[in-house]
């Protein structure tokens, strides 16, 4: 996981990051998907060429963003919401 963590991580986001500890695990249709803390080593942040907006966000601003089904309550569960 901790390799394709940080190769996606850098594809997606232009983040350079350090797995942390698993946070959760997810079912979706057919994939299963591990979410972890990371640390980030170096950015910039950006969209990847399948996303229109990258940003880091604040608690209040995450749930007024349009989430997948079950995210919120995913994070809210694993304690991994942001702390502010």
């Amino acid at each position: 996981d901790a390799a394709a963590l940080v190769r996606e991580m850098w594809e997606e986001t232009g983040l350079q990051v350090v797995p942390g500890a698993l946070v959760g695990r997810v079912q979706r249709g057919r994939f299963a998907i591990a979410d972890y803390l990371c640390s980030v080593l170096a950015g910039p942040l950006r969209a990847g060429d399948d996303a229109l907006d990258a940003r880091f966000v604040d608690r209040a601003a995450l749930t007024a963003l349009p989430l997948v089904d079950g995210l919120l309550d995913a994070l809210t569960s694993w304690d991994a919401l942001p702390r502010v």
